[in-house]
């Protein structure tokens, strides 16, 4: 019968990392010598991979800077992380949550914008690392919305489109899921809005940690 897979995005449905988000991005830009991003845009970009998050805020900087960019945004990110002063809480319910679908013999994965190396440690921090089967990041993939991490996902939990939903708060994570074919269920806690989600493919929007689970297995 094949296994029931659940892929989350990170940022914006299981953790929210905005003002760290947009404080590594300020000092980049700075370090480039860029105009100041505006915060609303980069939370706006958040679910994509780094360069295209960056080419998406900057659309007239050659190649070179875009490099310097994502690579000063990279090390602010980590100095956050290496002086403790890094905060990703989890969205109310979210642990709870992830225990519930793996106790209940969901798999489970993340498709996210995140390098691997933040990814896990964001993860482990929450001491939720072990309960992930398939973890797929912009290191080896195309930014979201091309299926890409959602296809491996897949072949790595054995299991089908019709078996398989997408989670996310972004027009990204839902389209990525019309892309691969799975089901697509937005979250209301995130960095789009309710009607963009649906117009870009959810089935369904959660408000809440309860109502999404509830949606999950419906």
């Amino acid at each position: 019968m094949g296994n029931r897979l659940a892929i989350f995005d990170c940022d914006g449905t299981l953790c929210d990392g905005q003002a760290f988000i947009c404080r590594s991005m300020d000092i980049a830009f700075a370090q480039c010598g860029l105009p100041e991003p505006d915060a609303h845009e980069v939370r706006r970009i958040v679910g994509l991979s780094l360069p295209v998050a960056v080419r998406r805020l900057a659309p007239d900087i050659d190649d070179s800077l875009l490099r310097q960019a994502v690579a000063a945004y990279k090390e602010a990110f980590f100095a956050s992380r290496q002086d403790g002063s890094l905060s990703e809480p989890l969205f109310p319910g979210m642990e709870a949550l992830v225990r519930s679908l793996h106790g209940k013999g969901w798999t489970l994965g993340v498709a996210t914008g995140k390098s691997e190396r933040g990814l896990k440690s964001t993860l482990a921090m929450h001491g939720l690392l072990d309960f992930f089967s398939t973890l797929q990041t912009s290191d080896r993939h195309p930014s979201k919305p091309h299926p890409s991490m959602l296809v491996t996902a897949m072949e790595d939990a054995l299991a089908s489109p019709e078996q398989t939903v997408m989670i996310g708060d972004t027009m990204f994570d839902m389209e990525a899921a019309k892309a691969a074919g799975t089901d697509a269920i937005g979250v209301a806690w995130g960095y789009h809005g309710v009607e963009e989600l649906f117009a870009a493919g959810a089935r369904a929007v959660a408000r809440t940690a309860g109502e999404l689970e509830e949606l999950i297995h419906g």
